[in-house]
């Protein structure tokens, strides 16, 4: 490690030159402040701060000693340059103001500190009035750098959120010190959500802090950047901040439909014909299931595409197995990693050409040449076998020996010093994979998993899981704070090892305890976006039907699963149409009301499900707020609650409390063992009365991109509460082979119809529909 001299520069104003210390925020030279076409541009002392206008409500912030440009001279997680919009500005002695028609933003001329308030002139945020934004030169790596930060006074009663994934067990960040660098189970996303209605996306890849621990005031730093630089995003809704963060970074591609069903994984399957064992099983028993995958240890040499000996014994022939899992209905993706053997074929070609992470066996994301070979020496062979995606684990990356903590900090890359490129690995890494395919065919849709992220990652097709978390309830009940919080830091697509990875706390699926646990889990699993088990377990198996008692209920949920496919799908066109979340803390519908600041272990299901895992062993009962609502139906007894009230729930093992809220049309499919497999069946619209609702049903193909050439169909639905009258629309679109007639089974919920996951034996209405809009008054 090299030493780093340090002094601190707070720009315009008296300053130590030997020491970390700054002079009060008043002592320094007034600033000027003068008007360009994309903003404003303010000049204290030696710092210049540059203020572009983005949008109405997005506003880019660049603050640095000379005249700055960006934090960073790369920023490939970015995708639109702002374009200049109308604003107004004016000045007089004391302040600059520039407005836009949705913000305002205040620069006090003595002190250069900046003010945000919405059109109506309420605080959103302040820059702190003691000292502001602070510059402190240093090297890293060969490089003059400087650390920087930026301080804030939020306002009492706002909570934080977002940031990526953190194993803290915290929701509400107020008070709180957060890390901003990848390592496995800590996902480094600088995206900061406040129930304020703004948004702050911290706009560099380098190793940053959120300070929170003196509640009054909020500090962002940065180790190694040219200037503080981020984007302010107002919404105010927590909907509107992610839309425009994903117009800046790139918006979320569909998965292909069979991604949202059930994913089953262990470490691991040592043989193709494992792979069609498990498969025959889910089949032969008529359990649900769409994806397995293979772990790691295929591999002959980790980097080259040749399957050990040992996994071909059984049954040489993967393409063959591969073809058969697809003749099955069952989809397959195997895990690559970024991280070679240093005798595999990847490697030597690596080091020969200067393409891996120097003092790494990692290749350089960063490298085109790097990105060229990766793809077509280990991952395209394994494309062209029929893989219908990838597990792309240790994205941090790991380094040496497991290493994943901020492994880049220390390197350099092509792209250039590591410590400013901390965390970007994920993003490039991940890129690198998406973009080969995409160039490669549009027929089938590619599914990355992966465990790391970083801004925009969301364009390139991944979901995260949580990294290898211990098997334990303790540690379940952090997982749930963890993804509402990385599902608003903009990134819509998040799982768990359902109960637990294994080492270095292996369970065994065989005690009770463990399948307690496990239960639990999977119910939460099957409201989260990706349904997905997996894990090493002492007995070597972890199989639905590997855990005893609980097997029935485990298929039962897994059937749920997929009886809502109807409904998770068209929220899944809603992420990628509307930029849309569907796992939602309870901060993004009800961002006003205080009693939800700090619940993280609840949560929306998309508009219409509130989903209450159960993270206490031997519970029977858990509390549950149900927020403000004309009414919330039990979705298992059909009973009808008052909002706006904590209720306890009834919990034995085999349910998890889930409430409907009223003014609802809920539609669900037919039971069914894999995705697609009835796409003409009869769909069950429940309704949840007591209020008006509207629902979009969204079909396609289900596993092309020709749903981006507008190849695909949507039905509008709405309920009128006060005729009661159920409007099903003209359908919208079309796509090949499309189904022109379709049933509907109109089903009005109470304490005697349309409870739980059974199909309800007596519909109000059964309608049949031809594409043309239909009207229907029920009692």
């Amino acid at each position: 490690m090299q030493a780093h001299l340090r002094s601190t520069i707070c720009v315009g104003l008296l300053a130590a030159t030997t020491a970390v210390f700054c002079a009060a925020q008043t002592e320094g030279p007034s600033a000027t402040v003068s008007q360009e076409t994309a903003g404003i541009v303010m000049h204290r002392g030696t710092e210049t701060l540059r203020l572009s206008v983005c949008g109405p409500g997005v506003l880019h912030i660049v603050a640095g000693p000379g005249d700055p440009k960006s934090a960073s001279p790369a920023e490939p997680w970015l995708l639109h340059a702002c374009s200049p919009v109308h604003f107004d500005f004016v000045q007089d002695a004391n302040s600059a103001t520039l407005r836009t028609a949705q913000l305002q933003v205040s620069l006090r001329l003595a002190t250069g500190q900046l003010t945000y308030l919405d059109a109506a002139g309420h605080t959103l945020l302040s820059e702190s009035d003691r000292l502001t934004r602070v510059y402190t030169p240093d090297v890293i790596n060969g490089e003059k750098v400087y650390h920087v930060s930026d301080r804030f006074m939020p306002t009492p009663t706002e909570g934080f959120y977002g940031l990526g994934q953190h194993q803290n067990g915290v929701f509400d960040y107020r008070g709180n010190v957060v890390e901003l660098a990848q390592a496995n189970t800590d996902v480094a996303v600088p995206l900061l959500i406040s129930t304020n209605g703004y948004g702050i996306m911290w706009n560099t890849a380098s190793h940053s802090w959120f300070d929170n621990r003196f509640p009054t005031e909020l500090k962002l730093s940065t180790d190694a950047a040219d200037a503080i630089d981020y984007y302010f995003i107002y919404g105010p809704e927590i909907d509107q901040i992610v839309h425009q963060y994903r117009d800046l970074t790139g918006h979320a591609p569909l998965f292909g439909e069979w991604v949202y069903g059930f994913v089953q994984s262990k470490d691991r399957y040592r043989s193709a014909k494992e792979l069609l064992d498990v498969a025959a099983e889910y089949r032969s028993q008529h359990v649900p299931l769409d994806l397995i995958v293979q772990d790691w240890f295929w591999w002959k040499r980790r980097g080259d595409p040749e399957f050990s000996e040992d996994y071909l014994k059984p049954y040489p022939d993967v393409p063959a197995a591969l073809k058969q899992l697809h003749d099955e209905h069952v989809h397959a993706i195997i895990s690559v990693w970024a991280v070679t053997d240093e005798n595999s074929d990847l490697y030597k070609e690596m080091k020969k050409d200067n393409l891996n992470i120097r003092g790494t066996t990692d290749y350089d994301p960063s490298n085109p040449a790097a990105r060229e070979l990766f793809w077509n020496h280990l991952v395209k062979p394994l494309m062209e076998q029929g893989w219908d995606g990838f597990w792309l684990d240790s994205a941090e990356p790991e380094a040496w020996n497991g290493f994943s903590d901020a492994t880049l900090d220390t390197l350099r890359l092509a792209i250039g010093n590591g410590a400013r490129y901390t965390n970007i690995f994920p993003l490039l890494h991940t890129g690198n994979i998406y973009d080969h395919w995409r160039a490669a065919t549009d027929r089938k849709r590619i599914f990355i998993l992966t465990r790391s992220a970083f801004l925009g990652q969301q364009r390139n097709a991944t979901t995260v899981w949580s990294g290898d978390v211990m098997g334990t309830f303790f540690d379940f009940r952090k997982q749930i704070a963890a993804g509402l919080n990385f599902e608003v830091s903009g990134i819509p697509y998040w799982t768990t090892d359902i109960a637990g990875y294994g080492w270095p706390y292996e369970r065994d699926t065989r005690d009770p305890s463990y399948q307690e646990l496990y239960t639990r889990w999977f119910e939460f699993g099957v409201f989260c976006p990706i349904f997905r088990t997996h894990g090493h377990r002492v007995n070597n198996t972890n199989e639905i039907f590997s855990y005893g008692p609980q097997v029935p209920t485990l298929i039962a949920y897994d059937k749920l699963r997929y009886r809502l496919l109807p409904y998770i799908y068209s929220l899944a066109w809603r992420v990628t149409n509307d930029d849309y979340t569907i796992m939602r803390p309870l901060i993004m519908d009800w961002r006003t009301d205080l009693k939800v600041r700090a619940i993280g272990d609840e949560y929306m299901f998309g508009p219409s499900i509130l989903v209450n895992p159960v993270t206490l062993e031997d519970a029977t009962e858990r509390t549950v707020y149900l927020p403000p609502a004309p009414a919330w139906y039990d979705f298992w007894a059909g009973t009808k609650l008052n909002g706006d009230q904590r209720i306890q729930a009834a919990a034995p093992l085999e349910r998890i409390p889930l409430y409907v809220k009223a003014g609802t049309i809920l539609p669900l499919g037919p039971e069914v063992e894999y995705a697609t497999q009835a796409p003409d069946a009869p769909i069950t619209l429940r309704i949840y009365r007591g209020a008006d609702a509207d629902f979009t049903l969204y079909e396609d193909e289900g596993d092309t991109y020709d749903y981006e050439k507008g190849e695909y169909a949507t039905i509008p639905l709405h309920w009128d509460e006060a005729s009661s009258t159920l409007t099903i629309g003209a359908r919208q679109g079309q796509y090949p082979g499309m189904g022109r007639n379709r049933t509907f089974r109109i089903v009005l919920v109470d304490a005697t119809h349309g409870t739980g996951a059974q199909i309800e034996p007596n519909p109000a209405k059964q309608i049949q529909y031809d594409g043309s809009a239909v009207q229907v008054a029920l009692p």
